[in-house]
């Protein structure tokens, strides 16, 4: 009996140390372009990360869960994506993973998250990264197809008929490109001259000069820097008054600082977050914003940018995901993830379905020029 009675002693303190032990960290891979030429996008989208695991685990974690955060930078080189996703998913063994941070990594990894059954988030905008849907693949960007559409709205709010293009060879160029041709065809418009560049060219005048002879009303770029800026310094070179639209990858002080006085007069979709000063008080939308832009400069130096506000957002949808799984469990996450309704993030409002990976539409954006080397509002 006193044996049997030790027995039981000893299986209830076990027990006790099970209640009482801390449940399993959330482990977050995240793969960014923290250098290379993409790095005005993965610096910030790291920045944020890290800021947010540091504040979640400061006030105790995610419902008592510490999250665990690894960083590859893929130095905006897609061999380099490929290898630190593969190492995030078999040698780290996260629960999920935030990024990449361009579309043409993305494009080249998220083949390999379904099999791993790993949820994956990603900071980049091609419709292609979400569309058909991978059910373990998302993405926090505003999609290409919503920025082409606000941007055909604008053109034929003008009585723009006849328009051009050119867009660059990567992923996110081609992607554009290939929504921009099939809404040109489906709302009635014409594409006049339909160009496209490298994304290292340094040059454009020659394709440019196509499109001038091709005697378009507008000209639409889908491209990010630095080739977006060249074409808006060759577009001023050559003296092309035509008016120009440019993709909502430009939306950043980078795009302002290598345009110059190129930029002037140039009008692109923008989220919120890259005209904070803007948005009007009141709502949920200045306080969201003011307080992310707030807590980035303070602990920075330096204002966030809207692709920073990618990885926010793809933080925020994986800690309400994780939440409302009460589990760090990948398949639990994406399970959740798909279920999210109405979350506010710095990019809109987000509402995920089993058909919908990205949970946003057109109203995420707003209509933007650049005046005096400053966004403005236009509505």
């Amino acid at each position: 009996m006193k044996m049997a009675r030790l027995f039981a002693v000893v299986l209830a303190c076990f027990a006790v140390l099970a209640c009482s032990r801390e449940p399993e960290p959330l482990r977050i891979g995240a793969v960014l372009s923290v250098t290379g030429s993409a790095a005005y996008l993965g610096e910030p989208e790291k920045n944020t990360l890290l800021m947010l695991q540091e504040e979640l685990n400061a006030q105790g974690g995610l419902d008592g869960r510490k999250v665990e955060l690894i960083v590859y930078d893929d130095a905006s080189d897609v061999s380099q994506c490929i290898q630190a996703a593969i190492r995030l998913i078999q040698e780290d063994r996260v629960d999920v993973v935030i990024g990449p941070s361009t579309s043409g990594n993305t494009l080249a990894v998220r083949q390999l998250f379904g099999p791993a059954r790993i949820p994956l988030v990603s900071c980049a905008a091609s419709e292609r990264i979400v569309r058909p849907v991978d059910p373990w693949v998302f993405t926090t960007a505003q999609l290409d197809r919503a920025a082409v559409g606000k941007i055909l709205a604008d053109a034929r709010r003008k009585g723009y008929a006849k328009l051009a293009s050119i867009s660059v060879t990567d992923g996110f160029g081609q992607s554009g490109r290939a929504v921009l041709r099939e809404l040109v065809r489906a709302q009635g418009l014409q594409l006049v001259a339909d160009e496209v560049y490298g994304p290292s060219d340094t040059d454009v005048s020659v394709q440019l000069g196509r499109i001038r002879d091709a005697g378009p009303e507008a000209i639409i770029c889908w491209g990010t820097n630095p080739g977006a800026a060249v074409v808006a310094r060759d577009r001023l070179r050559l003296g092309l008054a035509t008016p120009l639209y440019m993709s909502h990858a430009v939306a950043s002080l980078k795009f302002l600082e290598q345009a110059g006085e190129a930029a002037e007069g140039i009008i692109l979709p923008a989220g919120r977050l890259a005209v904070v000063d803007q948005v009007p008080e009141g709502g949920h939308w200045k306080a969201l914003l003011g307080s992310y832009v707030e807590r980035y400069g303070k602990k920075y130096g330096t204002p966030p940018s809207m692709f920073g506000g990618f990885a926010y957002d793809a933080f925020m949808l994986v800690a309400s995901a994780a939440h409302a799984a009460k589990s760090a469990q990948p398949q639990k996450i994406r399970d959740n993830l798909e279920r999210i309704k109405g979350l506010a993030g710095t990019a809109g409002i987000f509402t995920m379905s089993p058909e919908n990976h990205n949970g946003l539409d057109e109203g995420a954006f707003l209509m933007v020029t650049i005046e005096q080397g400053r966004w403005k509002v236009l509505y």
